[in-house]
């Protein structure tokens, strides 16, 4: 079936969002409710209930992987948001990762395509690469690649599979959003990182940086790109451009801690890199520090946002309201 172009939210159709209870597809569903939009949502039957507490959406129980569960959530839907993932930064994990970000993204798209409903695939920006401190990454140049590790494989095989799909009638547009914090971050995601740096002191940062956004401004693109966007079209959802140690050291001002001192030389994370990967060996298990984490975190994932703000309307608001608006929450809820 053809797919049907831009989505109106206010419609009766619902909207069937994918990887409700993450970070990124929770704020959607709560934005989409708020505008009064009929919303669906796919999740498997092990899911925390929290999430989704009080938000009057319809609930199927599936999985991304699970093709007719998948054929039961897509139908009648007007719009489908993916926002299931499996974010996994490291060497191992490669037949998790390919299921959930490849095979799951493919099957999404397929049940989009049959529903004749338009798609938003939430990808991530480090499918398209890393900039220069000086210079900003977008939708068509970046100065290199990132490196290959097994969450970057799986999450371009991912946005490979859709645009498959977009080229037998899928109507689809891919968002690439940055390092993202904020509320109802449940698992918790990104988040982990301001409560690594609150709960213990220290004294050194990565040496690279990274593109910051609020997940509520990326919600609302992604509810853009439903509505406006045209067809095929790939946004930078990215955010202020901050070091990690500029970064850190506002994580530790809004908790009231001691931030880092400077930047960490290039000698420490490689052994610690290199450790990781050999205890990974030995045991396993991946730890959270591993050589693909170590390289990633000294490129500078800088990246110009314009495309989305132009067409979307993309605005990010101040990375200091964002930091200190996931603390409360996370204070709130019990994480901190």
């Amino acid at each position: 079936m053809t797919s049907c172009g831009p989505v109106n939210c206010g419609s009766n159709a619902p909207i069937l969002v994918t990887g409700a209870t993450g970070l990124v597809g929770n704020n959607v569903v709560r934005l989409l409710v708020e505008r009064g939009a009929a919303v669906r949502v796919l999740t498997r039957s092990a899911s925390d209930g929290r999430p989704l507490e009080g938000l009057g959406v319809q609930i199927v129980v599936g999985d991304v992987l699970d093709e007719e569960s998948l054929a039961r959530a897509a139908e009648s839907v007007s719009g489908v948001v993916h926002a299931a993932g499996c974010v996994l930064i490291g060497w191992h994990n490669a037949g998790l990762l390919d299921r959930v970000n490849h095979i799951g993204a493919r099957n999404v798209a397929r049940a989009a395509r049959a529903a004749g409903a338009r798609m938003v695939h939430v990808s991530t920006i480090n499918t398209l690469g890393a900039g220069l401190r000086d210079r900003l990454a977008d939708e068509q140049w970046v100065a290199r690649p990132n490196v290959a590790c097994q969450y970057v494989v799986s999450k371009r095989a991912g946005e490979r599979a859709v645009e498959a799909e977009m080229e037998q009638g899928l109507d689809a547009v891919i968002v690439h959003p940055g390092l993202m914090f904020g509320p109802w971050d449940w698992k918790p995601s990104s988040s982990k990182m301001l409560l690594q740096v609150v709960r213990r002191f220290r004294p050194f940062s990565p040496s690279g940086g990274c593109a910051v956004g609020d997940v509520r401004d990326v919600a609302a693109a992604i509810v853009g790109a439903l509505e406006v966007a045209p067809a095929s079209r790939r946004y930078v959802l990215g955010g202020h451009n901050l070091t990690y140690l500029e970064l850190w050291r506002m994580m530790a001002e809004v908790a009231g801690r001691r931030g880092p001192w400077c930047r960490c030389g290039p000698a420490i994370p490689y052994l610690l890199g290199q450790a990781g990967d050999l205890w990974g060996r030995l045991t396993g298990h991946e730890p959270d520090v591993n050589s693909a984490v170590v390289t990633l975190s000294r490129c500078f994932h800088y990246f110009s946002s314009a495309r989305a703000e132009r067409e979307l309307g993309f605005r990010v608001r101040p990375a200091e309201e964002t930091m200190a608006d996931t603390w409360q929450w996370l204070r709130e809820f019990g994480y901190a």
